[in-house]
């Protein structure tokens, strides 16, 4: 019979590649993790990791053995899934990460409501514009904007976003307004985290190079300068709809808009959906919509 002693700590500094990082994770001593992980290299009768004062590296016989191990935890993990969906009723532990603007703005305040409706559950929720290894660091769910990179996980369209490129009335008046990508040249164009905006032209897509006096990663701030008339800008809809909407922006180069692109949740491809995450999914699906 398989002897699970160590494994769990095994696996835990394997990943993050330290004895202390690996009793955080695990809720335990970092005293404790190492008697687990010695207990283990004896019981296997081979070195597991090479341990120096600044840095725990895994052997290659280490390598080997995480490598099944992780599978054996990962079959565990979806054993209690398993059995957390024969539970009508969403409960437990559900963890999930989101970009910060779009997160505060869109996605927390549906998890909210989801809450209100399943309240036996414990969500955690992690805002970073990082991309979080949602393995390692054990989230359920991610949600992710735009091109999706990763294709070791599997992913659901939520909605889809819209860039509209757009300045205020005092701007135009005052500089005039564009008709084709060239004229950005001689615009204001006021930079987020790109230094190139994204349009399509005769069915092409387009990487126009910008510049501009201003350049922040927050698009609330881009929009604060853009209604000031400082220059022109590019924005997904949900930080310039109200403004296209009452005429405080004007949306500008139409006819060159960029497809829309996807809004996604996306979740380790060797993990079965828990009830409660896909009901999750759902709700999020139907709130974006």
């Amino acid at each position: 019979m398989f002897n699970w002693e160590g494994v769990s700590e095994f696996v835990a500094v394997a990943e993050a590649e330290s004895f202390t990082g690996a009793g955080k994770r695990l809720g335990i001593s970092t005293a404790q993790v190492s008697r687990q992980i010695s207990a283990l290299e004896s019981r296997l009768a081979v070195k597991l990791f090479y341990r120096t004062t600044r840095k725990v590296t895994i052997t290659d016989s280490g390598q080997i053995y995480y490598t099944h191990c992780r599978q054996v935890l990962d079959g565990l993990d979806e054993a209690e899934r398993a059995v957390t969906n024969l539970h009508q009723t969403p409960r437990g532990r559900l963890s999930l990460t989101a970009p910060v603007t779009y997160g505060e703005s869109r996605v927390v305040p549906l998890v909210n409501d989801f809450v209100a409706l399943y309240p036996d559950l414990k969500v955690e929720i992690t805002l970073t514009n990082q991309m979080l290894d949602l393995v390692a660091e054990n989230y359920d769910l991610a949600i992710r904007l735009g091109e999706l990179s990763d294709s070791t996980m599997m992913a659901r369209q939520l909605s889809s976003r819209t860039h509209y490129v757009c300045a205020s009335p005092g701007y135009l008046s005052a500089h005039g307004e564009p008709h084709t990508l060239p004229e950005l040249e001689q615009h204001n164009c006021l930079q987020g985290t790109l230094d190139y905006w994204r349009f399509q032209e005769s069915g092409k897509p387009q990487h126009i190079r910008v510049s501009g006096n201003i350049r922040c990663n927050s698009g609330w701030s881009l929009v604060d300068a853009a209604l000031k008339g400082i220059g022109i800008v590019q924005l997904p809809d949900y930080y310039v709809r109200s403004e296209l909407e009452t005429g405080a922006l004007l949306p500008l180069l139409e006819r060159f808009r960029a497809p829309d692109d996807g809004i996604w949740a996306i979740y380790p491809h060797n993990r079965q959906l828990s009830s409660k995450v896909r009901l999750l999914i759902d709700h999020l699906r139907q709130g974006f919509s």
